[in-house]
């Protein structure tokens, strides 16, 4: 049976890279064998020029930005090939997310914004300038931090970030089969629950969303008398979360144990809706919509790895077709933090931010290698051998790190082979003509968004 195993999941790889070069249309050589290289390389990439030293890369090391610069990928035959090779037995939530590229110096490239960085200052500011990426990956309910994206979608600074994410968001749903249960995207305190709960109010998709605990909502008022005059009541009682004297009884409450959280307590008050005003999002409008959603507190023992024994709470808001799930709610929140795990490797062991691109389109690029480099990864959990440092404990073939699996993934390359064609030698090139000089390139301010 492991034998029939094993010879499943290395067709799947071998699927997955013959589908990967196919979505390489122009280039497509140099960009496969260079994705090859950053998973074969032992160390972390930290230059792209370091890549060609690599024996996967059978090129001269001008074709790495090369294929960068002028090559060519099909991302939507891309994306239908990730969802394709997506884990089968793991659940549909997904964790959303973005990602700031930082090119804080790059007064050449264009398409630049502020974003925040928590460990990168700008002139004492928490800011950087870059490009932001939105990531779209399963999760899964195993202890570890491997997850499966999906898409990946660089997001202009001049673009509106909650109908970029609906549209995201309901793009992946048109590709995801539509006879099982119903996706749960989640996302952090950044995202706006209210207008990403409208936007996407008639797709098959549920939206969680972690909230303030200082949120107040409302619930549908109770119907008028016969005989009243007067516009009718758009809202009902006072809904604060600050104000547990206040709320009224849960319409479901979960009570469970759980070995790093201790006992978790989960209540949750179904058809409450914010109090929105003719603003913002919502100016011109005659009347703001009503959002209707679940509020569910999530309150827990203790943190992991926390001596004090302090109780901690969460607030979030539902919304979607029929009702919430409380243990996949609570559970699905706590295992989005794998997206910000996905994020350190593909910055720090792939590189994702490593090449000095000066293009967007350029990054778009290599980014997507990224992705399909992480996919392999993935796929190839079990299939290589545990290659580990002299310090490290021993592990199960299929309990892998990322980590770890990059490790054996150059072995395992030179067994599975490359559909990349090899390179067709031939002598250098006259160069530039000699007298010839490039006029200063464009510079191009960072965008920085209005309030």
């Amino acid at each position: 049976m492991g034998e029939g195993r094993d010879g499943a999941s290395r067709a799947a790889l071998v699927g997955f890279r013959t589908t990967l070069y196919g979505c390489l249309t122009r280039w497509g050589d140099a960009l496969f064998e260079l994705a090859d290289a950053a998973l074969c390389v032992p160390a972390p990439v930290g230059s792209v020029p370091s890549l060609s030293l690599e024996p996967v890369f059978r090129r001269s090391h001008g074709s790495l930005y090369k294929a960068l610069a002028r090559g060519r990928i099909d991302a939507e035959a891309l994306r239908r090939a990730l969802v394709t090779h997506r884990p089968p037995d793991w659940p549909l939530v997904f964790a959303v997310d973005a990602s700031t590229w930082d090119r804080c110096d790059a007064e050449t490239s264009p398409e630049r914004g502020f974003y925040y960085s928590a460990s990168k200052h700008s002139a004492g500011q928490p800011i950087v300038a870059g490009w932001s990426y939105q990531w779209i990956t399963q999760l899964d309910w195993a202890p570890d931090s491997w997850t499966a994206p999906l898409d990946a979608r660089r997001i202009p600074p001049r673009a509106d970030t909650v109908a970029a994410t609906i549209a995201q968001v309901r793009q992946l749903v048109g590709r995801l089969p539509d006879d099982g249960a119903v996706p749960l995207f989640v996302f952090d305190a950044g995202y706006d629950p209210i207008a990403l709960g409208a936007g996407l109010a008639d797709a098959r998709a549920g939206v969680l969303v972690r909230i303030r605990s200082d949120r107040v909502f409302y619930p549908d008022p109770t119907p008028a008398p016969g005989g009243t005059v007067g516009r009718p009541r758009r809202h009902g009682a006072r809904f604060a979360c600050a104000d547990p004297a206040g709320r009224p009884a849960p319409d479901a409450a979960l009570r469970t144990r759980d070995p790093r959280y201790g006992t978790v307590e989960v209540q949750a008050w179904h058809g409450l809706h914010p109090r929105l005003q003719g603003r913002g999002r919502w100016a011109g409008t005659d009347a703001p919509p009503i959002v209707r959603g679940s509020v569910i507190r999530v309150a827990v023992e203790h943190l992991p790895k926390q001596t004090a024994r302090a109780k901690k709470t969460l607030w979030l808001w539902w919304s979607g077709p029929g009702t919430p799930d409380l243990d996949v709610c609570w559970r699905a929140y706590l295992r989005r933090f794998d997206l910000e795990h996905t994020y350190r490797f593909a910055k720090q062991a792939l590189g994702w931010t490593a090449p000095a691109l000066r293009t967007p389109e350029q990054a778009d690029r290599w980014t997507w290698l990224i992705v399909a480099a992480y996919t392999q990864l993935r796929l190839a959990r079990g299939l290589v051998a545990d290659d580990r440092l002299p310090w490290e404990r021993p592990c199960d073939p299929t309990r892998l790190t990322p980590t770890r699996v990059r490790r054996g993934f150059r072995r395992l390359r030179a067994a599975i082979g490359t559909p990349a064609s090899p390179p067709k030698y031939h002598k250098a090139g006259p160069g530039r003509p000699k007298g010839t000089r490039r006029p200063p390139r464009t510079r191009y301010p960072a965008v920085k968004k209005a309030a």
